[in-house]
């Protein structure tokens, strides 16, 4: 198998599942006892606070576990809704992930205004309609993505945090595409609070955090138990947290070798696609993206039929559309793109990891080539 969709989830590093065994196993306390087998659990789980902190940057007092990115992000937007009432509207981009985009779209069902920046062909984020949005006095917070998870174009974070402090916004950050792929350092950074998923870098599925900084007006979501320092109620997913530890300490470890080894993999990938195939297009900001994706639009082409050919010659890629009613439309974000049909439609994501090898692109390399030129043939839009 050619794995490439690391952007939907990653391998499990074989490190991280050795460091979870243990509590999958022999040491199942819970780690809310007072007793010895239960504080094992107990301090497993503040050494992956502590592991992650160091992943982002950051205290470790200011990482919250939650159930993934889309519970971080949930619990960002209403966390701080609660403590900003009565204002009521919200400042999103028009290409936030699914995480952001449906619980908004609830929030302006119950009355809450949505302020969404657009972006340019290249997918690169509205500065001027930012700045014009933050001088609304009822802005309740500002929530961006830092990488897109389509495109990988990167958003300039500290611009955006800057601006939203000088209108005292509370600005939230999903980093889930960013964490352990480009260096964070929040200690640096003029957010509040940022989200961030396990099993984008290698870690297990159904794990997350939620940054919250030191002082941040925020009020807790999930209501139980005292877990959490009394911000997450819920007994803790004890092997998950130790392995999202064990990945953010591995993330970390490598991050600026294994980017420079992934984005080297990416760029040779990319030129010989262009070299090979013709009327082909990348997607996104070419110069401010994440070094491991690759949003390539084969001109007059559905992705649905590469990927079903792709698929069959045991190739793994994905593509930002969706099937509705018998018909495949492109993604919200190749529409805010406003990118022309012929390549929206044709658009495929390429996403590598550090377990990607020369010898998978090698291989990939020698797939897509004859897949286009036969739906090319056969298949025209």
């Amino acid at each position: 198998m050619i794995y490439l969709d690391n952007n939907a989830t990653t391998q499990l590093d074989p490190a991280v599942r050795d460091a979870m065994l243990p509590f999958l196993t022999d040491r199942y306390g819970n780690p809310s006892s007072t007793h010895r087998f239960g504080q094992e659990s107990r301090q497993a789980i503040e050494q992956a606070r502590f592991q992650v902190a160091e992943l982002l940057g950051c205290d470790a007092k200011e990482i919250l576990f939650t159930s993934g990115g889309t519970e971080s992000d949930n619990a960002a937007l209403h966390g701080l809704l609660a403590m900003r009432a009565p204002r009521k509207t919200l400042i999103v981009s028009s290409v936030e992930h699914s995480a952001i985009r449906e619980p908004v779209q609830a929030l302006a069902k119950q009355g809450h205004r949505i302020i969404e920046i657009p972006v340019d062909l290249h997918g690169r984020f509205g500065l001027d309609a930012f700045k014009l949005a933050l001088q609304n006095t009822d802005v309740a917070l500002a929530s961006i993505m830092w990488a897109n998870n389509e495109t990988g174009t990167l958003f300039d974070i500290r611009t955006l945090g800057e601006l939203c402090r000088k209108h005292n916004v509370p600005f939230h950050v999903d980093a889930v595409q960013a964490a352990g792929k480009i260096p964070l350092d929040l200690r640096d950074l003029p957010l509040d609070l940022l989200s961030i998923s396990a099993h984008k870098f290698h870690g297990p599925k159904g794990t997350g955090a939620l940054y919250i900084r030191r002082g941040t007006r925020w009020q807790p979501w999930q209501r139980g138990g005292p877990q959490e320092h009394d911000r997450r109620g819920g007994t803790e997913n004890v092997p998950a947290l130790v392995g999202m530890g064990q990945a953010a300490e591995l993330a970390h470890l490598d991050l600026q070798k294994d980017s420079a080894q992934i984005q080297s993999l990416r760029d040779r990938f990319e030129n010989q696609i262009h070299s090979l195939i013709p009327d082909t297009h990348i997607n996104g900001d070419l110069e401010n993206r994440l070094p491991n994706t690759s949003n390539i639009a084969f001109a007059g082409l559905e992705a649905e039929a590469i990927l079903l050919l792709l698929s069959e010659q045991t190739l793994c890629a994905s593509a930002g559309a969706a099937c509705s009613s018998g018909s495949l439309e492109p993604s919200h974000v190749l529409r805010a793109m406003h990118l022309p049909d012929r390549l929206a439609h044709g658009a495929v994501r390429f996403s590598l990891s550090r377990f990607t090898t020369p010898a998978d692109i090698d291989a990939a390399l020698a797939i897509i080539p004859p897949i286009i030129a036969r739906l090319r043939t056969t298949l025209p839009v």
